[in-house]
Formats: structure tokens, sequence, C-alpha cells
């Protein structure tokens, strides 16, 4: 098999309805004879496998037995396919005809290139670029992701400017292209972390280790974000603050000197959230603070 095309979903029923057709018209040509097309599902309690059973019956399933979060759900998934690239393709992602096309041509190209994103524009803002990827991710000194087409909360109207081929320090989750041999023998997704910033990690890792990273813009896909997590949900500061620091302590060849700077900036961080009365960010960045000390001494 060329290239099998996951999706991860958990209690996304109407998520489903919504975007998973325009995946299965965008895949149904002779080109992507050897690819396919799965939904992994996450123990899911709604009426996610009678829809896929109903309404996608050419749609392949793996169900597992319980909710394992996003890395440890994709890890599973992952074990059971063959094929020569993964695609990790969020449930809110509209995929236009063509957007595959680009990415595994370039992969065929450029061995030396473990995994590599499409453009990232918004499903709301169709000519935006889209938070969780945009053109292409970066890491500045202290392990702050960004992208470009967007820095901080702010996202750029896409007008060509990111139009060419460039390496990047981390592919999107959202929608990756990844060798499956490299994901597995990299270890794949860290479960520890459950939800994300996980694919920054991998990625980092796969840096570690001489690989090349792309992001290929003349595929573009549609991403309506926050589909999990709204962005201000203390759940989600949580996960962001106690991840970025293991992904850190783990990466970085200078972690101990970023670390010390971080703590400064995350309990600053904290107080700006009690000063805006956003009481549960700031709960939650402390808490990540706590646990991440806990969980670093499970890393080598």
């Amino acid at each position: 098999m060329k290239v099998s095309v996951i999706i991860l979903n958990w209690n996304g029923a109407q998520m489903m309805r919504q975007y998973l057709p325009s995946v299965v018209q965008s895949m149904s040509d002779e080109r992507l004879a050897m690819s396919e097309l799965i939904v992994a599902d996450n123990g899911s309690t709604d009426e996610s496998l009678e829809v896929l059973k109903k309404e996608f019956p050419t749609v392949k399933t793996i169900v597992l037995d319980r909710n394992y979060g996003f890395a440890e759900g994709y890890n599973r998934a992952i074990e059971q396919v063959d094929s020569e690239y993964v695609v990790l393709l969020n449930s809110d992602v509209e995929t236009p005809e063509g957007w595959l096309d680009p990415l595994l041509d370039y992969m065929d190209a450029h061995p030396e290139v473990a995994a590599v994103q499409p453009k990232i524009r918004s499903w709301l803002k169709r000519d935006y670029f889209e938070h969780a990827g945009a053109a292409g991710g970066y890491l500045n000194g202290l392990g702050y992701p960004y992208c470009r087409g967007r820095r901080f909360g702010k996202t750029e109207q896409d007008k060509g400017q990111y139009d060419t081929v460039v390496p990047v320090d981390w592919t999107s989750g959202a929608c990756m292209c990844v060798r499956t041999s490299v994901y597995k023998e990299t270890g794949g997704l860290d479960a520890s972390f459950f939800a994300h910033m996980e694919e920054i990690d991998l990625c980092w890792r796969m840096r570690n280790r001489g690989w090349i990273l792309a992001c290929v813009p003349q595929s573009v896909v549609y991403h309506l974000g926050g589909g999990s997590l709204s962005y201000d949900n203390p759940r989600k500061t949580y996960l962001n603050f106690r991840n970025n620091l293991l992904m850190i302590y783990k990466n970085s060849r200078c972690r101990w000197g970023v670390l010390g700077i971080r703590f400064f900036l995350d309990y600053t961080a904290a107080a700006m959230f009690l000063v805006t009365g956003k009481t549960g960010s700031a709960k939650a960045v402390f808490n990540a603070r706590k646990d991440y000390r806990k969980m670093r001494k499970d890393y080598k």
C-alpha cells in the first residue's frame, strides 16, 4: 500500500458528516488506487460507528477499546498498517481535490525528508491561514512554537507569500504525511503527552536523528480548528504548558538554560491569567509545571 490516510475520531459523528465526504471524494481517482482511508475510532460512545457503517461504507475502520488520546490512539492505529506513508488527518479537515498528490510526489522525490505538511487554511475564513500549522511550523530559542502565517494568536491572509517549499522545524498534526518506517523507528507520538504538541515532539526527535521536514504549499487543506478543546480551555492550557516543558527536556541540547528562563516566563503567564480573571488557566499553569517535574523522571 502506498499511503494510509488515518483520521482519529472520538465522539465525532457530526464532525464526520461534515468533513469526511470531502476526504472520500478527494481519494476516489485512479492515481490513488494504492491508498486507503481509515477512521480509527478512539472508544466513541456516540453514534460514530453507526454513521461510518451506514453512510461511509467504503471507509475502513479500526476500533480501539477506549479513548487513548491523540498520541496513543494514532500509535495503535499505525501499528496496524504497513503502507509506505501515513497521513495523520484531523477529523475537522476538508480536503479539496488533488491535495494529496503534491505531498506524495515531494516525498517520493526527496528520500531525506521524513514528513511534510500542506498549507493549512482556515475553514471558517478560507483565505486566511489556520492556527494549527499554517504554512509550516518553527520553534524559537525558548521552545515556543510558531508558524509561517501565524504568530501568537494572529493569522495572516494567504496572498501567496508562502508558496515556496521550505524546511520546517515541525509539521502540523492536523495534516502530516510521514514515512511509516521513520514514524515507527523514532517511537511514534509520545503517549504520555495524551494530546497537544506531541507532533512537535515527534518532529524534534526526527530532526535530532538527521531527518528533514518540509511544508509543501502546493497542497492546501482547510481546517476548522478547536474541534476537541477550545483555545481558552484550561485543560488545553494545562496540556500545552506541560507538554512544551517535557518536549524541551527531552530534545533540547541546551535544555537547562532554556528551562531556567521558562520557569520565570511560565509563572509570569500564570500571574497574567490571574489578573485577567482566568483563574482556571492560572491553575492549569501551576498544575502543568508540577506534573512536568514528576513526569520528567520517566525520561532518560
